[in-house]
């Protein structure tokens, strides 16, 4: 085991294998560090990606069903009757996730009143919209279960006097 304190002439001996080693042991790796850095940046950058893709088809069904949910409501509460009330709000909510490039069965459209009959003056008619959001790049169909979560939106229209 050296000593250091045998003088500068051993230091600088000591320091000189050192650097003789250490240019021993990179002489090996030449141009490995574009392959590093590629293949890291690929593991990082793939993941980070699709998260990205995933907040956006989460913001996207939220805007979808909020857009749907409002249409909805005042589509019911425009109609003349029950019967094309229910279809008119139904096409509002196939319109709306169409627009986001959501499939027409991810949606559920539920109709609530107030009152009894429901297109009265003065009624408020809630529609409330719940889209199944499915994952970025999935096969999408109604039995695979392959989903990020549920998105809830709701609005309330009031029936006017005059329609």
């Amino acid at each position: 085991m050296p000593r250091f304190s045998d003088g500068p002439a051993q230091k600088a001996g000591l320091r000189a294998a050192l650097v003789d080693r250490c240019r021993g042991l990179a002489a090996g790796e030449g141009g490995s560090a574009v392959v590093e850095f590629v293949f890291l940046g690929l593991i990082l950058l793939v993941p980070v990606v699709y998260f990205v893709l995933t907040v956006a088809a989460l913001q996207g069904a939220s805007f979808a069903a909020t857009g749907a949910a409002d249409h909805a409501a005042k589509s019911f509460a425009q109609a003349a009757d029950e019967a094309a009330a229910r279809t008119a709000a139904e096409s509002a909510v196939r319109v709306a996730m169409s627009d986001f490039g959501l499939a027409e069965h991810s949606a559920r459209l539920v109709l609530a009143c107030d009152r009894s009959p429901c297109l009265q003056a003065g009624a408020a008619v809630q529609a409330t919209v719940h889209v199944e959001v499915p994952l970025p790049f999935s096969p999408v169909s109604s039995g695979f279960g392959l989903t990020i979560g549920r998105i809830e939106a709701s609005a309330t229209q009031i029936v006017g006097r005059f329609r």
